[in-house]
């Protein structure tokens, strides 16, 4: 027997328990590449474009999903046969057309009760991600997002599958953003390149979908986030033509010039499509307010709707779905001006009834439908109303197609870039950016949103593009004042504070009360230039002006110039009163400079 009753020298290390190391969450090693690659995409811009391709990859192939998703359920619950499409039917069995849509409202708002319950979060829009969170956007939300769009679409709801596209690349390009840890900058040009990939894809356009994101997710153009952008949008695109093949634009027969005097009717087809734009809007958020003030409960709106929606297909099915094949179909269609201004109100009230009903979706595609049908519209009411034709149908569609869509979506570029690729005609395209920038200034003049940005407003937030102002928030008063802070009772008498606070020790204190609860703030100087008869609460400024700690330094910055003073005292709450520091304007003003100076750099490459 041993005399030793442990074991020593080889056999103790042998029988030690080796030390464990912490384990990392399961969760951080799958989504969190090696940190050789990270250092590479962070390092140089080439890998970048890298990761911009694999976040275009994967947006063309959510886009292919998605679309034959919807038109498995068209086939399915429409019983459309072959390469037929759901707008562009003719005839429709009348039952499905009552039942399908109000029975997919109503399960629909079944569901959104669950999802309600189980999932309460709100999905972050990529517009609000890039201006508010830094591109941060929740790949799991963006996802509920897309089941509902493709649900509410694939039922037959006035609604384009465009949203679910752009939420679910730009959440792709924020998820793997974040997996390598990129920059801020980084990750809101992935967020833009997400978006790019899925927009292109959507039309069979790169220059579109690159535009959409340079104009609407990411909010400026520079020469740094061209290479990227362009990539994903060319990617996807290429995705898409590998899986599905090669779609095709539109045939039309296109003027080889358009004559300077032929501007005049399309400006002013640019103006009727802002106006008409903002109606529709408008009637969105009216038909929410209808429904929310109705009593009838959110899980019954979208079945309601859903009818509404149904019995207006009744008149003709190319109000159900986005309109994309009813777009194709009707562009070059003779429809008389009586059957053009009904389909017109039809669509729109179909359009509006169902997202203000509580359908998932979006209006672009259906903005490019009712622009087109309203073109040639306009044509029809000019062609009466003069002797000579002024402008082909055909022509006025596209200009209304585009200009329309300018107004609601935004991007007149974009819209421009669209109907470059679409037709392949430059008058045509001239033509279209004139429109296009009226029903941009339009809108801008008189409402002053577009339909993602007038979303956010009703919401409370105070957005009107993607520019990244989610750094003011961030540069909050708690984070910029001063903690180390001397305070003093307002009982205090005025020759113990002079004693206290000579002249040149500080240029102002802050005073609390018995209870320690602030009471405002006395100069020192003011403080010994006073008679010795006075007391502190005779010379006590900005009483009921302090800042709090979740202020951010434009709110900061407001408040300093409401109280006409260069310092304030913040407080921990408007109930209790405690001081926990004390801010400077010159400070806030300094900060609020460098980080303009900052996003400045950032945006230019340096």
């Amino acid at each position: 027997m041993s005399v030793f009753p442990f074991p020593s020298g080889a056999a103790a290390r042998r029988d030690r328990p080796l030390p464990l190391r912490p384990r990392r969450p399961l969760g951080e090693i799958v989504l969190h590449v090696p940190q050789t690659l990270r250092a590479l995409v962070r390092a140089d811009e080439i890998w970048l474009v890298v990761l911009a391709a694999l976040v275009g990859c994967g947006a063309g192939l959510c886009v292919v999903v998605m679309n034959i998703a919807t038109l498995e359920m068209h086939h399915a619950l429409f019983l459309i046969y072959g390469h037929e499409r759901l707008s562009g039917m003719a005839k429709l069995d009348r039952g499905r057309l009552l039942l399908v849509p109000s029975l997919g409202g109503l399960v629909l708002g079944l569901s959104g009760l669950a999802v309600a319950r189980f999932w309460p979060r709100r999905a972050v829009d990529p517009i609000e991600a890039n201006a508010l969170y830094g591109g941060r956007m929740s790949l799991n939300d963006s996802l509920i997002v897309v089941l509902q769009t493709i649900f509410s679409n694939g039922v037959g709801a006035s609604v384009g599958l465009e949203a679910g596209y752009s939420q679910i690349g730009a959440a792709l390009g924020s998820r793997l953003g974040r997996s390598f840890r990129v920059r801020r900058n980084d990750l809101r040009l992935l967020v833009g390149c997400g978006a790019a990939g899925a927009i292109g894809a959507a039309f069979n356009a790169p220059l579109t979908g690159a535009f959409y994101a340079f104009e609407l997710v990411i909010g400026t153009y520079s020469l740094m986030t061209l290479a990227p952008v362009a990539v994903a949008s060319i990617s996807a695109i290429a995705v898409d033509r590998w899986l599905l093949g090669d779609p095709g634009g539109f045939e039309l027969i296109l003027p080889s010039t358009i004559p300077p005097f032929d501007y005049i009717p399309v400006l002013a087809l640019g103006m009727v499509c802002a106006l008409f734009g903002v109606a529709i809007m408008r009637a969105v958020t009216l038909t929410e307010e209808v429904f929310r003030h109705s009593g009838v409960p959110a899980w019954a709106r979208p079945a309601i709707g859903g009818l509404a929606v149904g019995i207006m297909a009744l008149v003709t099915p190319q109000v159900l779905s986005s309109g994309h094949a009813a777009l194709h179909l009707g562009i070059n269609a003779p429809y008389s001006l009586p059957f053009l201004a009904l389909l017109v109100a039809l669509k729109a009230a179909a359009s509006a009834i169902s997202i203000g009903s509580g359908f998932r979706g979006g209006l672009f595609f259906a903005s490019l439908f009712l622009g087109a049908m309203l073109g040639k519209l306009f044509a029809a009411i000019l062609a009466a109303l003069t002797v000579k034709t002024l402008l082909p149908g055909v022509v006025c569609a596209v200009v209304g197609m585009s200009g329309l869509a300018t107004a609601i979506v935004g991007g007149p570029l974009t819209m421009g870039f669209l109907a470059l690729e679409s037709t392949g005609s430059l008058p045509l395209t001239i033509a279209v950016l004139a429109a296009s920038v009226v029903s941009a200034l339009t809108v801008r003049r008189t409402f002053g949103y577009s339909f993602a940005t007038w979303r956010f407003h009703l919401r409370g937030e105070a957005i009107r593009s993607a520019v990244d102002v989610g750094w003011i928030r961030n540069l909050t008063v708690g984070r910029m004042m001063r903690r180390e802070v001397r305070t003093v009772r307002i009982d205090t008498p005025l020759a113990n504070f002079r004693r206290d606070f000579p002249l040149g020790s500080e240029q102002r204190v802050i005073i609390v009360d018995q209870s320690g609860r602030y009471a405002g703030i006395i100069p020192v100087a003011e403080a010994h230039a006073v008679d010795g008869a006075s007391t502190l609460a005779d010379i006590l400024h900005h009483a009921d002006q302090a800042l709090l700690p979740q202020m951010s330094v434009k709110d900061a910055i407001s408040a300093f110039e409401r109280a006409e003073s260069d310092a304030l005292a913040v407080i921990d709450s408007l109930e209790n009163r405690r001081v926990i520091g004390l801010l400077t304007e010159q400070y806030a003003l300094r900060r609020y400079s460098e980080e303009l100076d900052r996003r400045r750099r950032d945006l230019s490459g340096e």
